[in-house]
């Protein structure tokens, strides 16, 4: 499996501390099926900035590291970064890291309880700038949970989403598990990831989210999802299946799901 989101380099930010850190998480992934992983350390969330020329450093020391112990497993450069207004100026001056440094597509965060006033309008410099913004966990967005019509008309536009595993096994509870479930029913959800930051309490679970999504969803959905990751990776383009809108109760809107 390929991990197109996951925080295993050491000492960028709230992801492992020390190289062994780092090491105990390569091991748990492989053991989680995975053989492919962004390093996407966060940049401009208000705690961590993180610059290209550390990161694709750190890539390199780990990749040396992993080979040394013969374990399989392959990182690639990546960056969460966190909308923020000069973001495409520091993507004019190659500040930014697009996955696998493919300038196609890039991992973007919101702030867990609101949707910036400028967000449609960045992610539309970013596609001028022939960049797709693949929206990260918006599972776990307060705005989007309550008015998912809102995630609906991001991917109408183009904005490819990331889940985050977790969610789908309900590790941050039911709410959320729901609203990731509709997600993928509606078509608004185009690749699983772990944002695994540890082997204890943020794990990768990556495994476990496909297993759920074939019960529920079919094997067809599964591999469409694994085949977005390796396009994600490849940077070759993704097709969507047309997106619809979240249907909602009473019960649901008051719960935000």
């Amino acid at each position: 499996m390929i991990d197109i989101h996951c925080h295993i380099l050491h000492g960028l930010d709230d992801g492992p501390k020390t190289m062994e850190e780092s090491m105990e998480m390569a091991r748990a992934a492989v053991e989680n099926g995975i053989h492919t992983i962004i390093a996407s350390p966060h940049h401009q969330n208000g705690r961590y900035n993180t610059d290209r020329k550390t990161i694709l450093k750190k890539i390199d020391e780990l990749n040396n590291a992993l080979k040394k112990c013969e374990i399989p497993l392959t990182i690639l450069p990546g960056q969460e970064v966190r909308l923020y207004g000069e973001m495409i100026q520091d993507l004019e001056q190659e500040q930014l890291v697009s996955i696998n440094e493919g300038r196609r597509y890039l991992l973007c965060e919101l702030p867990s309880s609101q949707l910036p006033r400028f967000t449609n309008e960045l992610f539309y410099e970013l596609q001028t700038n022939r960049l797709v913004p693949i929206l990260v966990h918006p599972e776990r967005n307060k705005v989007l949970m309550g008015e998912p019509d809102l995630l609906f008309k991001l991917v109408q536009k183009g904005i490819l989403t990331q889940i985050t595993a977790s969610s789908l096994t309900g590790k941050f509870g039911k709410n959320i598990q729901k609203f990731s479930f509709k997600c993928i029913e509606s078509n608004l959800a185009h690749a699983i990831a772990s944002d695994a930051h540890d082997t204890e309490n943020r794990k990768f679970e990556l495994f476990e989210a496909y297993e759920i999504i074939r019960k529920k969803f079919g094997i067809e959905t599964e591999l469409r999802l694994k085949e977005n990751a390796q396009s994600i990776v490849d940077g070759t383009m993704i097709y969507p299946e047309e997106p619809m809108k979240i249907k909602q109760n009473i019960f649901s809107r008051l719960l935000g799901i």
